[in-house]
């Protein structure tokens, strides 16, 4: 792997056969369909540019963090476009209703929203109350509420963890992460001041401080440590203001994953170490056809100065 030259803003996400990619002032996604690279490039608009203050530490965490998963998901919808499936149910009559009533554009509002609505439904039911909900039903061996809090922290790693490795066995998830490679391989690419050439771009590693693997480690990380100051028995009482606490939370990993992407030290490396280490699961070595996509996606985002995109 080449040497850092310096650190770029620019990040992506992996699509069905596609990749995001995120720059200084351009989004692009560009899907590998069957006739060919398809290539959408769109301006970025800033959720900051609407009001100051969303650029504030703390307060900017959670703003991008949901801009993230609106924008991921309909990155996902239209990379999905290019390959429907054979055996596609019919539109519900819901679903024809409010596309009637409401037109097209806010049917995809609708389905949007409702998959953002659902996935994070789901994290929090998943990591969050399961575990708890485990060792409310283990209070009578372990009375201690400190202890308890401690070891459901444990239980919240062990089921992120298996999760992770669980989808990573997948076989259509395995193309998405091979995806998910091609994207770091070519930013670490970039960020050694390489020409992009599928060549270059093959010989970098796939795993990168900067990941959404490492935030999401980061956020059940640093939850254990918020939550653990809840002692109250009362289970619901107890999910009620963790829910609370969770803004908190994913503002706090977001700085921490900011300070982690900017600098290279003896502290970076050690927090950004079982993030690395995880995205063996989530990230696979792609093959050449992923690159190419992977490098298109970039070059579409480049700022026209250099250096616009440096941390």
């Amino acid at each position: 792997m080449a040497k850092e030259q310096f650190k770029t803003m620019i990040g992506g996400q992996a699509l069905i056969e596609g990749i995001l990619m995120r720059g200084p002032k351009k989004q692009a996604i560009v899907v590998r369909s069957k006739d060919g690279l398809v290539t959408k490039v769109e301006d970025l608009k800033l959720i900051k540019d609407r009001n100051p203050i969303f650029g504030f530490p703390l307060i900017r965490g959670i703003v991008n963090f949901g801009s993230s998963m609106v924008n991921g998901v309909k990155a996902l919808m239209y990379s999905a476009e290019f390959f429907p499936d054979e055996e596609e149910a019919e539109p519900s009559k819901l679903e024809t209703w409010f596309e009637k009533k409401f037109g097209s554009a806010a049917l995809e509002k609708a389905v949007i929203a409702f998959s953002v609505v659902l996935g994070i439904a789901f994290s929090m039911l998943l990591f969050i109350f399961l575990p708890g909900l485990i060792m409310d039903l283990l209070k009578s061996v372990v009375p201690n509420v400190l202890l308890r809090n401690l070891l459901e922290g444990v239980l919240r790693v062990a089921i992120f963890l298996g999760y992770l490795i669980g989808v990573s066995q997948m076989k259509d998830m395995k193309r998405v992460f091979g995806y998910h490679g091609a994207e770091h391989k070519t930013i670490r690419c970039y960020e050694a001041k390489l020409p992009l050439t599928v060549e270059n771009v093959r010989e970098q590693t796939r795993l990168h401080p900067r990941c959404g693997t490492s935030f999401l480690f980061l956020v059940v990380m640093i939850s254990i440590l918020c939550f653990t100051v809840i002692r109250t028995e009362n289970m619901l009482l107890r999910f009620a203001l963790r829910l609370v606490l969770l803004p908190l939370v994913v503002s706090i990993s977001y700085e921490i994953t900011r300070f982690v992407g900017r600098h290279d030290n003896a502290l970076t490396r050690v927090l950004t170490a079982p993030g690395l280490w995880l995205q063996n699961f989530t990230t696979q070595e792609p093959d050449d056809s992923m690159i190419e996509v992977a490098i298109a996606a970039v070059e579409c985002v480049l700022p026209e100065n250099e250096g616009e995109d440096a941390w």
